[in-house]
């Protein structure tokens, strides 16, 4: 597999390794992803896991891959629970140089941790005040519309590395369009009103939702029933309104046939 892209550096430490140019002791590879002992470890069984392709940062390595990587994350993390006796670790990512990255090649850092080991990440962080919640809830709304947003996460290629997710929403919004046209008519096609692309109305959706009630009629007979003779006396059932002592109107049921006046 090519291991390069067009923004790979002139020199890469983990790129070297996974070319076979240093020592490395390797405990998990795949077509994708390779993992290896890290060689300054906090605790023994500390793995660095890495993506064969060139990526420096989070922000450009496309989503597939980053949810690769995680999977071989977890299954490594249970092996070197099993193997180092540690229930607990951290798992790390350092994207950028203010986020403390020192090899420019992303990669997920799986620390086993012991009672005292002197390793420290200090969260939650003290050197920051509680902000308002007002402040958190407009955060939030802002997170979300970036993340329902295409043109605002159309143009980083973190999310879709190298012609990665940014094709696949391409190709989501083409169906998309192509499903509308399917539904609604084409509006290229000739012959096609320009009406028939409009939202329809709630009139319009209630009129589809309209159901008809049926009938009983007791003159009607029953499927598979002999019809009575047109020369029988037709008897119908109706109701006939009369006042009450109270001046309220008080209906009853009576029998009407042909012959009643």
């Amino acid at each position: 597999m090519e291991t390069r892209n067009p923004d790979h550096p002139t020199t890469c430490t983990f790129c070297e390794l996974i070319h076979g140019s240093a020592e490395v002791s390797i405990c998990h590879e795949d077509a994708d992803a390779i993992a290896f002992m890290d060689i300054q470890p906090v605790n023994n069984g500390h793995v660095l896991v890495v993506p064969r392709v060139h990526h420096e940062s989070l922000q450009e390595v496309p989503e597939e891959l980053g949810a690769h990587l995680f999977r071989v994350t977890m299954r490594l993390a249970n092996a070197i629970r099993q193997v180092t006796g540690c229930e607990d670790m951290n798992i790390v990512v350092n994207s950028g140089a203010a986020a403390g990255q020192d090899e420019p090649h992303y990669h997920v850092h799986i620390i086993p941790r012991k009672a005292g080991d002197g390793f420290d990440i200090p969260l939650p962080f003290n050197g920051s005040e509680m902000p308002d919640r007002t402040v958190l809830d407009a955060y939030a709304v802002q997170i979300i519309s970036a993340l329902s947003d295409p043109v605002r996460d159309g143009g980083h290629g973190g999310h879709g590395g190298h012609g990665g997710h940014g094709e696949h929403r391409e190709h989501r919004g083409a169906d998309a369009r192509e499903t509308e046209r399917t539904e609604t008519g084409s509006a290229d096609a000739p012959g096609v009103a320009a009406s028939a692309a409009r939202p329809r109305t709630t009139a319009a959706f209630r009129a589809d939702r309209m159901v008809q009630t049926p009938v009983f009629n007791e003159t009607m007979s029953s499927r598979g029933a002999v019809a009575p003779s047109t020369s029988a006396s037709r008897r119908e059932r109706v109701l006939s309104a009369e006042e009450g002592p109270h001046g309220e109107l008080r209906y009853e049921p009576r029998i009407q046939t042909d012959d009643t006046p």
